[in-house]
């Protein structure tokens, strides 16, 4: 009995039915989530949500399901991701709601990234201080395990500035190094061969511009996708430059891309150090370039853990688990 005595029961209630609804989304979405990743029974009636658990996990419930809805009052969407990241840090959550109608990005208030097809917005404190130092300073390293958004809010990053007129070209870049796999010779021309490699940058950029346009900037040079080794012999000026998968340079080839930067341009770099593909006994760029470079002026080093992941929350927790081991 001593567990059940434990077991508290708190009901919710919102003002308009049909928000409620799109916080919730189709088939009580929300409420299967909140149910899975805390351990407590939710249930809809009419314009009432009641959670029933332990004391902890209700109240972190219901944190996360009213930062939720005043997402939704500020006239914001709520996504999987929004959900996972309430769950997270539902105090965060409900400050990043109640900051909805504040000054944007450096007014103290939320921190959004506008492109031509979507508003891009930090989801964890970690995110919101790499956003902001994107948009501060001309070197920015993101450092930390996959799906924590490194590479995602860069690129949104640079097509906000291309946008604006801040910059006059768009540069991604990763190097073309197999992820633990040999795949031999790919058939094909040069584009086809190095394409599958810089395919998530496409990804990205995909998401940020409308297609015709993106098509359009391609043609006309203003936006680059090109692994690495194209940037050697090139001063990059007046371009936001994002180096993804980092951790696949060598130092030669780190010193090479940092000294690509010219004037009026920006770099983002990012990568994760825990997934070296480099062969034995090659060192990481990105690993020595945190080494040397911390503390010098005009630069930001930005890092992330578990608690950042943003993908599925099974990612978190495998992040997680190869922490404890690598510790251990």
């Amino acid at each position: 009995m001593g567990d059940l005595e434990q077991l508290v029961e708190q009901r919710l209630e919102f003002a308009d039915n049909r928000k409620l609804a799109d916080m919730l989304g189709a088939y009580d979405s929300t409420l299967v989530a909140v149910e899975s990743q805390l351990g407590v029974k939710a249930l809809r009636r009419g314009n009432q949500v009641t959670v029933q658990g332990e004391e902890g996990a209700v109240a972190r419930a219901c944190e996360a399901l009213n930062a939720l809805y005043a997402r939704i009052e500020a006239g914001r969407a709520v996504e999987p991701g929004d959900v996972a990241a309430a769950l997270r840090a539902p105090q965060l959550a409900a400050a990043q709601a109640r900051a909805a109608d504040q000054p944007d990005l450096f007014g103290g208030g939320r921190v959004e990234i506008h492109t031509r097809k979507k508003t891009v917005e930090p989801r964890t404190e970690a995110q919101r201080a790499y956003a902001r130092a994107l948009f501060s300073h001309e070197l920015v390293f993101g450092i930390g395990p996959a799906g924590t958004g490194k590479t995602y809010l860069a690129v949104a990053a640079a097509v906000s500035m291309f946008i604006e007129g801040r910059v006059d070209k768009i540069i991604l870049s990763r190097p073309a190094v197999e992820a633990g796999e040999r795949l031999g010779f790919l058939p094909g021309d040069m584009k086809e061969k190095i394409d599958p490699y810089l395919r998530p940058l496409y990804d990205a950029i995909h998401d940020m511009l409308p297609g015709r346009q993106l098509q359009k900037e391609m043609e006309s040079g203003a936006v680059e996708v090109a692994p690495l080794a194209f940037m050697r012999g090139r001063t990059l000026s007046n371009a936001f430059v994002v180096l993804d998968e980092a951790q696949n340079t060598t130092e030669m080839q780190m010193k090479m891309f940092l000294t690509r930067l010219g004037e009026g341009s920006r770099m983002a770099i990012t990568g994760d150090p825990t997934q070296v593909d480099l062969p034995r006994g090659v060192n990481s760029g990105l690993v020595e370039a945190a080494r040397v470079l911390n503390g010098v002026k005009g630069m930001a080093f930005c890092h992330f853990g578990a608690a950042d992941v943003v993908r599925h929350p099974l990612v978190a927790r495998i992040v997680e688990a190869y922490d404890r081991a690598s510790a251990r």
